[in-house]
C-alpha cells in the first residue's frame, strides 16, 4: 500500500512538472515549434539538430527562444509578443522558423545542455561553440538568431529584462539592423 501511494505521488509530481514546462511560451500566432527537453540524471537537454535541419530545408533563419515557465521576465516578453502580434507575426514569418525551448528557473547552467552537432554541450560551452561572444551566466529569456547554414549567431542579442520592449526594436532585430 505504501508503495502504491509513493508511485501515485511520484506520478502526480511528474505531471505537475510536465504541466509547468508546457505553460506559457511564444504565442501560438507565431507558429512556434515548441521543444520540450529530455530530462535525465545528468540534466536537461534540448536537441537543436532537427530545428537547424528544418530551418535549412525551408531556407529560414532560426529564432531560438529559451524561456522559463516560472520566469516573470519571460511572461513579460511573451505578453509583449501577444499584444503586438498583428504588427510582428508577418515579420517573424518572412525569415524565421521560431523555436520555443521550454525550461525552468530551477535548471542550473551546468545542467542545461544543447545537442548541437554530435555532442550535448552545457550552456556556456554551447555559447562558445556557436561563437556567441556574450558568454555569461544563464539569463532568461535568452534569444539567439541562428544562421541555418552554419548554426552561428547572426548578431549578438540582448537578453533578460527590458529585451525588445517596442515593436520598432523587435523589427530592427529581426531585420538584423545593427
Amino acid at each position: 500500500m505504501l508503495r502504491l501511494k509513493f508511485v501515485a505521488l511520484l506520478t502526480a509530481g511528474l505531471l505537475c512538472v510536465s504541466a509547468a514546462w508546457a505553460a506559457a511560451g511564444i504565442p501560438a500566432r507565431y507558429a512556434p515549434i515548441v521543444v520540450q527537453p529530455t530530462v535525465t540524471a545528468q540534466g536537461t537537454e534540448f536537441d537543436l539538430n532537427p530545428l537547424l535541419a528544418r530551418a535549412k530545408r525551408e531556407g529560414k533563419r532560426l529564432y531560438l527562444y529559451l524561456g522559463a515557465s516560472d520566469c516573470p521576465f519571460c511572461r513579460k516578453y511573451e505578453a509583449f509578443l501577444d499584444k503586438n502580434a498583428d504588427a510582428l507575426v508577418a515579420e517573424f514569418a518572412k525569415d524565421y522558423l521560431v523555436a520555443d525551448l521550454r525550461s525552468s528557473l530551477s535548471v542550473r547552467a551546468d545542467k542545461l545542455f544543447f545537442r548541437y552537432g554530435d555532442s550535448a554541450l552545457p550552456y556556456l560551452d554551447f555559447q562558445r561553440a556557436i561563437g556567441d561572444e556574450r558568454t555569461r551566466q544563464l539569463v532568461y529569456p535568452s534569444v539567439w538568431l541562428l544562421d541555418s547554414r552554419n548554426g552561428k549567431p547572426l548578431m549578438q542579442m540582448p537578453t533578460g529584462t527590458g529585451t525588445f520592449e517596442t515593436v520598432p526594436e523587435q523589427i530592427e532585430i529581426l531585420r538584423l539592423d545593427q
